[in-house]
Formats: C-alpha cells, sequence, structure tokens
C-alpha cells in the first residue's frame, strides 16, 4: 500500500518488488498488490503488462522482478526498492541492488532465524525498524486465518515468530540442504505423486516426485483448501501417470480417487515381518519417514512455492523448557507430509527389497534400480 501511494503522488519514480523467484511473486507480492488495486478501485488492465511485470501509474511505475544471482542485481538504478522476504535471497545480491537504489529501501521478512540483515544492518547502517503482526490487520483478515494463527499458541517458538513477530531460533529444523533448481531435467524420471489430504481446516498437498542423477526433484502440483476429490483427479488425469500415495487415514477420498481411473493406493503407517520393529506405529512411521527423506538429495523446482515455504519452516517441537522433541510440529507439514509417503513407499533407505514385499500390491509398480 506504501509504494501504490508512492507511486500515485510522486513523478518519474521507478520503483521495483524484488523477490527470489517468479513464481513466488506470482503467488506473494503481485497477488496482494492485485487484491489491494482492485479493492481501491485502482486497478486498471491497460496500464499492467501482465509480460514485463510492471504496472504504469502514468506518474510512476512499479516493476516486479526476481534476482536470483548476483548477475542480476548490477542491472539499471531505481529509486524505490521493495525486497520481499529478504532472507531468502543472498546478501551480496542486496547489497548491490541497494548501492544502485537512490531514494528508499524496504526489506520485509518473517523472523524465523537470524540471517544477513541482524550482521550487516542492524547495528552498522542508520535504518528504521518496525515490527507488524497480523493483530495490525485484523479486520482485513479472514476469521479463519485468525483462528489459525492463535491455535498455536502453545507453541512457543512458532507463537513467537508469527505470533508475535520477534525472532525465532532454526535449531530444530528437520531437513536441510535441499536445493532449489528452476526446471526438471528431460531426462528425470517421474516416480511417484505424494498426497495429503485436506479441505476446510488444512491445505491439501499434492507433489510429484522425481528421481535424477542420484537424488528426488520435487514439484508443487496442488496445494490449498477446498480442493476436492475430482479436483484431484481432474488434474492428475491431465498429467503423465505415476502411482498415487496417499495418507491411507482418508480410505474414501482414496476410492473415490480411484473410481476415476487413477492407480492411488494409501501408505501404510504399520508393518508386518522383518519392519515392525523399524514401523511399529503411526508416530514411528512418521520419524522413520523422515529419517528416509534426510538420507536423500533433494531439489525442489521454484515454483514451487508452499513446498520451499514448508520446508524453511518445518521443524521439531520442543518441551516447556526448549529441549527439541521427536515429534515435528503441526504447522508447516502439509506437503511435507506428501512428500514423506512418496519416498517412503520407495523405501530408498533400510532394506528397500523387505520393504516391497510388506506391500503386496505395490511388487508390480516398484522395481530395483540398482543405481539408487
Amino acid at each position: 500500500m506504501i509504494l501504490i501511494d508512492y507511486a500515485q503522488t510522486n513523478d518519474n519514480k521507478k520503483i521495483d518488488v524484488i523477490s527470489e523467484s517468479i513464481p513466488h511473486l506470482d503467488d506473494g507480492a503481485i497477488k496482494d498488490f492485485k487484491e489491494i488495486m482492485i479493492d481501491q478501485k485502482y486497478w486498471k488492465d491497460s496500464q499492467w503488462n501482465a509480460t514485463m511485470r510492471i504496472y504504469n501509474f502514468g506518474k510512476s511505475v512499479i516493476k516486479f522482478k526476481s534476482v536470483d544471482k548476483l548477475g542480476k542485481s548490477r542491472g539499471p538504478r531505481r529509486d524505490v526498492l521493495f525486497v520481499n522476504e529478504a532472507n531468502n535471497i543472498d546478501y551480496d545480491i542486496v547489497d548491490q541492488l541497494m548501492v544502485r537504489t537512490k531514494e528508499i529501501i524496504w526489506l520485509d521478512w518473517n523472523p524465523s532465524h537470524e540471517f544477513w540483515y541482524y550482521t550487516e544492518i542492524k547495528d552498522k547502517r542508520d535504518h528504521n525498524f518496525i515490527t507488524l503482526t497480523y493483530k495490525d490487520c485484523l479486520e482485513a483478515l479472514d476469521p479463519r486465518i485468525i483462528e489459525d494463527i492463535e491455535s498455536h499458541k502453545a507453541n512457543k517458538n512458532w507463537w513467537r515468530v508469527y505470533g508475535l513477530g520477534l525472532l525465532g531460533e532454526l535449531e530444530g529444523k528437520i531437513f536441510k540442504d535441499w536445493k532449489i533448481i528452476s526446471e526438471i531435467p528431460h531426462e528425470a524420471k517421474l516416480e511417484r505423486y505424494g498426497l495429503n489430504f485436506g479441505y476446510t481446516n488444512h491445505p491439501l498437498g499434492l507433489v510429484a516426485l522425481y528421481y535424477y542423477n542420484g537424488g528426488y526433484i520435487l514439484d508443487e502440483i496442488l496445494y490449498g483448501r477446498g480442493i476436492t476429490n475430482q479436483n484431484i483427479a481432474d488434474v492428475l488425469k491431465n498429467l503423465d501417470r505415476a502411482l498415487i500415495v496417499a495418507d491411507s487415514a482418508e480410505p474414501k477420498s482414496i476410492d473415490e480417487i480411484k473410481s476415476y481411473g487413477l492407480n492411488v493406493i494409501g501408505i501404510k503407517k504399520q508393518a508386518s515381518g522383518g519392519l515392525k520393529s523399524i514401523i511399529g506405529s503411526e508416530t514411528s512411521f512418521v520419524n522413520w519417514s523422515i529419517n528416509a527423506v534426510q538420507q536423500e538429495q533433494i531439489s525442489i523446482t521454484n515454483k514451487s512455492v508452499n513446498i520451499i515455504r514448508e520446508y524453511r519452516n518445518y521443524m521439531w517441537k520442543k518441551d516447556k523448557d526448549g529441549k527439541v522433541l521427536n515429534t515435528p510440529e503441526e504447522p508447516f507439514h502439509y506437503s511435507m507430509d506428501a512428500v514423506r509417503y512418496a519416498i517412503a513407499s520407495l523405501a530408498p533407505v533400510i532394506n528397500k527389497q523387505e520393504f516391497i514385499r510388506s506391500y503386496p500390491r505395490m511388487q508390480s509398480k516398484v522395481k530395483p534400480n540398482p543405481g539408487r
């Protein structure tokens, strides 16, 4: 809203909104920008260049850009810079952008952990710091969002970051060192779809899992609330076919998706035979499947904005004394669960052949690959 006001009231100003990727912009800053402009009755289709992602106010322009490499930051100068979720962009890149900005620089982020602002900006450069939380925009928020946020008060680290807007701690992050890539290589082989059901209270996560060069690639297919089983089937029928591994707690939904001619199974959260000591309950299955994912080299396509967000915030719970527990936190697990189902079904660790024998229906679907 501040940038819109600035563009409307100042002549010949070049305003750049920067984010880590175009998908991140489309799903975040651009979406918010359009909603604000339409709500305030400012929006005119003729002034929006969708290809270049530029809105021309007549007096000034706002341009939305992704900068993921240092070379991209050494472009033309601007008057105003807004860096969205600055903690996801390297300091060297942002530093070059700031050097080429004449008037005002804005940075925003969720303070989930310490990053370069706290070492390079906080005590070294003159600036203003504003903490905003959901309570600063209660009148604009869907009541369900408010309820969802406040339901996590018992989770101290989560509440500290997303409820109070205070700096959290990275300690307890479950997955690390995943890479973000721009596209799926042509040589990559589609192995599975992982599906975690959701509808009203929780979002659905549908993830494609590819094998490539000794590791796995994740690609977001669907994410959100209110997605019906027919919607899921309609999307999957137009994609390359592969086994769909879903949450076994939803047998009715699994049967309905099967009725559309798709090959879907529920992931078994208990096992017999040699795996009893490994997967004895749903809780131990969660930990086992997390371990299975941790053993793999994982990449995420940059359009998979919800998978990326969950990956960065998927944490172990802590007790009241701050001790890390062996249980994942509740938020940020919807796509992560889908990833766990897909990789666990392939049993990439802990005796793959024995795991397949425990899943008779999968014997014809999963074939040993000596390259893995």
